[in-house]
């Protein structure tokens, strides 16, 4: 590319130099704004001779492909399923939710692509639970050009990569048996009711009911193999001690052929934390330690999530939580917008 820096002055008889140049720092006349990346034509050069400054521009080789371009061409490959992308603002391409469900990012490939100085593409956290309109990732490039044939192999190296770099796994509906042991009053029961309601609906999930019983292990097994014997998918509980080896309701795990995938969590609060699953039907097994469902800042909103997307949870993918696991208000965005079915985030100028 061809650098220029013209002077207001010199417009009348060498701004035809400019015609077709992008600019390449921001400039104001009066009101008028000129950004970084503009082209440049005919029409500008009357204001332009009013400028206090010099003008900066280049002009593109035959074989140099505009920032704006490039962004385009690198958020098509870059984005999967549930996403959409935008037109480019100050040569930043946003790329939005198109339905509620899971980020998912695949975080080597996309260490792999920011490796390439030019370009930067980046996203919201791996694992975040999103509504419709939300930006969940933007790409550009440094420059405001970059030749065709780095641009061309960056794209042949999106396209060989397995997955996509940023996708949103929808949130799969099912129906959810609940198992409570703690006793609780009738104002009580019917807050914990509510709010479980609320987060299990937001997924597009429904409950069969809730079973209050005795803290007794048959009691509790007798309830889940009914839960489960009406089409539940997956089961919840209420109340226990994670702590307590003679916990009736982890004791009532292998009564109906489930085990445990991890006792506690890395995170808090979450620490009385458990997952179960029962291999035959492939149904999770979440505990709510002590009706933590009132609370909307706890691990088990993490890890439903991911159960709620279809994923498998291990307890490798339990320890990964450690990492941002002081989950206190700055935390907040972590979890899902229960409050929420859909936003309208504009893009914002830089």
């Amino acid at each position: 590319m061809n650098p220029i820096a013209l002077t207001p002055a010199a417009i009348p008889t060498h701004g035809n130099d400019l015609i077709g140049a992008v600019v390449t720092r921001e400039l104001r006349v009066g009101k008028i704004r000129f950004r970084k990346g503009h082209i440049l034509t005919a029409d500008d050069l009357p204001t332009l001779a009013g400028a206090s400054e010099s003008i900066h521009a280049v002009q593109f080789a035959a074989d140099e492909v505009h920032e704006n371009e490039a962004a385009i061409r690198i958020a098509k490959l870059v984005r999967g399923e549930g996403t959409m992308q935008r037109k480019p603002v100050q040569s930043r391409v946003n790329m939005v939710a198109t339905h509620k469900g899971l980020v998912r990012v695949n975080v080597d490939a996309l260490f792999a692509l920011n490796l390439h100085p030019e370009v930067g593409v980046f996203t919201v956290m791996d694992y975040l639970p999103v509504v419709a309109g939300k930006i969940v990732a933007g790409a550009k490039i440094s420059p405001v050009a970059i030749s065709a044939a780095k641009l061309e192999a960056i794209e042949q190296e999106l396209r060989g990569l397995d997955e996509p770099i940023v996708r949103v796994a929808p949130f799969i509906p099912i129906r959810a048996g609940i198992v409570v042991t703690e006793g609780l009053n009738e104002k009580i029961r019917e807050r914990f009711e509510q709010t479980v309601r609320q987060k299990l609906t937001w997924y597009g999930s429904e409950i069969i009911r809730f079973a209050y019983v005795a803290n007794e292990r048959d009691d509790i097994s007798q309830a889940m193999r009914s839960l489960l014997a009406d089409g539940a998918q997956m089961l919840f509980t209420a109340g226990g001690n994670m702590m307590d080896p003679l916990d009736p309701t982890q004791l009532a795990l292998p009564e109906i052929g489930a085990h445990l995938v991890r006792k506690g969590a890395p995170a808090h609060p979450g620490s009385m934390f458990w997952l179960g699953h029962l291999d035959a039907g492939n149904v999770p097994i979440v505990s709510l330690a002590s009706c933590s469902m009132y609370s909307r800042s706890t691990v088990a909103d993490l890890v439903i999530p991911r159960l709620m997307a279809g994923e498998r949870v291990h307890s490798a993918n339990i320890a990964t939580i450690g990492y941002g696991g002081m989950l206190d208000r700055d935390m907040g965005f972590r979890f899902p917008p229960y409050d929420a079915e859909s936003v309208h985030e504009p893009d914002e100028e830089e």
